[in-house]
């Protein structure tokens, strides 16, 4: 649900509206906040609370840094009391593959573009989805998303900290770069991407996608939102390496995985087996002896390279915890996943996906004269029909039925129970307790 907007006065409303156009036209300091109250350059935002996020280097490489969750740039009207500007919170569907319930769904959010920008800013996110479906296992499951494009519209074009540490805009999010003094890093205010989220028919990714050809993005991956996304991806729109950023990111928030990079200097690991799927603190023989963890992938060939084994350093350590592979994805940018992460991957698409869809809703009373359709969003995927509890072999792979030919027995006023169930068989993924997942019915009651 959106929402609710901090209501001010409307003379306090109004002041504001003046100051951020005076900005717009050039009216204000470059270096002052709407209002006059002076702000410090881009990269020296203070705030008591401050959470870790990930950072990303123009080589690949990952690390972590602590930044505040509000931005001293933002104008947004759900953060500031301010009327908001046209077509600011418009939601477009990118991508509309069905029900939001039946779906995952994507929502990306545009800073720094202007109103006269917002065709750029709904182009450079169809770029992104683009360079994120590129890789697997995206590009094979990327009829289980939605992409909703929602319009934050900044009195402002561009971000903070662009092209160098002394700019200042004002937009939207409030994203700048030089955040926690660290050039690439690209922050946002954290309540003012709730609110525009919030705007989108369901939220279980965030991306926001900064109007800048700059190199860089943050990963805040240990948001817990009400709406109920776990996360939020920086990138900037128009910089063409920045979509790896994102895959990253919801390796934590879909895959669950952990970081497979470590730090020199944090010492060996002493603590328990670590819950995600991709590190532990086995070794690839205890793993095979003890049946648990990526054993059922061992010396299989990964797709990001060599072979799947117990490879030393993960977790931020660089002993006491083994991770599948030598450089997956988790690892460094620029990488696909590794087996055991693409399992883990594809398992987190379907807690929020279905494997089978239909037009007709579950539990309408059919007739003998309907024509029922069922849709299958994964290529491959095995489908079977069930009357009262019985297959019927002839249904098999058919996802269009006429009613007719089923010929149900018994007294024509006793309704029967018709059932679609729909696997995805994928090799992809081999653990029994996974695999379940990856399987979905729909019913629905037929009279004679």
């Amino acid at each position: 649900m959106p929402s609710s907007r901090n209501r001010r006065s409307r003379t306090a409303a109004t002041l504001l509206t003046v100051t951020l156009a005076a900005a717009l036209f050039g009216g204000t300091p470059a270096m002052a906040k709407p209002g006059g109250a002076p702000i410090a350059a881009p990269g020296t935002a203070t705030g008591d609370d401050r959470r870790e996020v990930e950072v990303f280097g123009e080589d690949g490489g990952i690390s972590r840094a602590r930044v505040p969750g509000a931005s001293p740039y933002t104008v947004s009207p759900h953060t500031q009391g301010v009327a908001p500007l046209q077509g600011d919170g418009d939601v477009t569907a990118l991508v509309r593959n069905g029900d939001p319930a039946a779906k995952l769904d994507v929502v990306v959010i545009g800073d720094g573009y202007a109103a006269q920008e917002q065709d750029k800013f709904r182009a450079d996110a169809a770029e992104k989805w683009s360079e994120i479906t590129a890789v697997e296992p995206y590009a094979t499951y990327r009829k289980l998303f939605n992409v909703w494009a929602v319009s934050a519209v900044s009195p402002e074009s561009g971000v903070s900290g662009d092209p160098d540490q002394t700019t200042v805009r004002h937009t939207a999010l409030g994203s700048y770069f030089w955040c926690d003094g660290v050039e690439r890093l690209l922050c946002v205010d954290e309540k003012a991407v709730e609110g525009y989220a919030a705007k989108a028919p369901q939220a279980d990714l965030v991306l926001v996608v900064a109007n800048s050809a700059k190199y860089g993005g943050a990963g805040y991956n240990d948001v817990k939102s009400p709406l109920g996304y776990e996360g939020i991806a920086t990138v900037a729109g128009g910089n063409a390496k920045s979509g790896q950023i994102a895959v990253h990111e919801t390796g934590h928030s879909l895959g669950k995985l952990a970081d497979e990079y470590a730090y020199d200097g944090q010492g060996t690991y002493q603590g328990a087996e670590p819950a995600e799927a991709n590190i532990s603190t086995l070794t690839a023989d205890r793993m095979r002896a003890q049946g648990t963890k990526w054993s059922r992938w061992l010396g299989q060939a990964s797709p990001d390279g060599g072979t799947v084994g117990a490879y030393e350093g993960g977790g931020y350590y660089p002993a006491g915890l083994y991770r599948p592979t030598e450089n997956s994805i988790m690892r460094s940018l620029g990488r696909e996943f590794n087996l055991p992460g693409r399992e883990a991957m594809i398992a987190g698409f379907y807690r929020h996906a279905t494997p089978l869809t239909s037009p007709t809703a579950t539990g309408t009373w059919l007739t003998a004269a309907d024509r029922l359709t069922v849709d299958l969003p994964v290529a491959g995927t095995r489908l079977r029909w069930y009357l009262d509890g019985r297959e019927v072999p002839g249904l098999r792979g058919r996802t269009a039925v006429d009613l007719a030919d089923l010929r149900p027995t018994g007294p024509r006023s006793r309704p029967h129970l018709l059932t679609a169930v729909a696997t995805d068989p994928t090799p992809a993924v081999a653990d029994p307790a996974l695999r379940e997942k990856l399987t979905g019915s729909l019913s629905w009651l037929v009279t004679s």
